[in-house]
């Protein structure tokens, strides 16, 4: 049963996250339907994450099962595939790998970036958080080194997920000004249910001067959803990157 990874990039705003609801429009259950029809069987892909509703996705990753292999060229795969999607979801490659390669279990980092945008613009107003006023960058900036110092963040997590473990090895956190935006990008192994909007409600809080940034390691060691700030909109999340292991990077290279 050959196994295939598949690259794609989608526009979260018309869907209720990536995984599969009852009576929800989402972008999992757009590609199941989508590939199934192509491939003329049953297709049931696994995503390398869950975004949520809103939530977008420049790079991201599935894997899927076929009882055969696939009916064409991966070239004419990934041109029929588009031609099937609706214009929010672009595939951009697919390459075979080994049966045990797993598109979510797999991955070895996620990248994610979240916009603030500064000042009224037309064209970037559904894809970023408007924010009127201003915002002390630094300070900001300097909150964000305290994140690399823990490990723990239940003080950012949605309250009763089914995760086993609030632990988060997080190797990047900072932010940025580009023209009318400011943008937080983080790394890590894995995240928490709204862990993201979470931490950048905290920013926020602390670039108005609500907070100061040594409150964030108090907000962190306390374990506790209630002590950090508000939940950023989910219309200025992306997820930027993911990381597989070289194998799979060698993999793709042939494609």
């Amino acid at each position: 049963m050959p196994r295939y990874f598949v690259k794609l990039a989608y526009r979260g705003t018309a869907y209720h996250g990536w995984q599969v609801q009852e009576n929800a429009h989402t972008v999992q259950a757009e590609l199941n339907e989508k590939i199934s029809l192509l491939c003329n069987e049953k297709v049931n892909v696994v995503g390398c994450g869950r975004t949520d509703t809103g939530v977008h996705a420049r790079e991201f990753f599935l894997h899927f099962d076929l009882e055969k292999a696939l009916p064409f060229s991966q070239k004419d795969f990934v041109f029929r595939l588009n031609r099937f999607l609706p214009r929010d979801i672009a595939i951009y490659g697919v390459w075979e790998v080994p049966s045990r390669a797993h598109a979510r279990f797999d991955a070895v980092s996620r990248t994610y970036c979240y916009y603030i945008l500064l000042e009224k613009d037309p064209f970037a107003c559904q894809l970023a958080m408007p924010f009127a006023g201003r915002l002390n960058l630094e300070a900001m900036q300097r909150a964000a080194k305290y994140l690399m110092e823990y490990e723990d963040f239940t003080s950012f997590s949605k309250l009763h997920t089914q995760t086993v473990t609030n632990i988060c090895h997080i190797t990047e956190a900072g932010w940025k000004k580009k023209g009318n935006m400011l943008v937080f990008t983080i790394t890590a192994d894995r995240f928490l249910r709204n862990m993201v909007r979470a931490i950048v409600g905290t920013f926020v809080e602390i670039g108005k001067g609500k907070l100061q940034p040594d409150d964030m390691k108090i907000i962190i060691e306390a374990k506790d959803r209630q002590y950090a700030g508000f939940s950023a909109p989910a219309q200025g999340l992306f997820l930027e990157e993911v990381k597989y292991p070289f194998q799979l990077k060698l993999n793709k290279q042939k494609q």
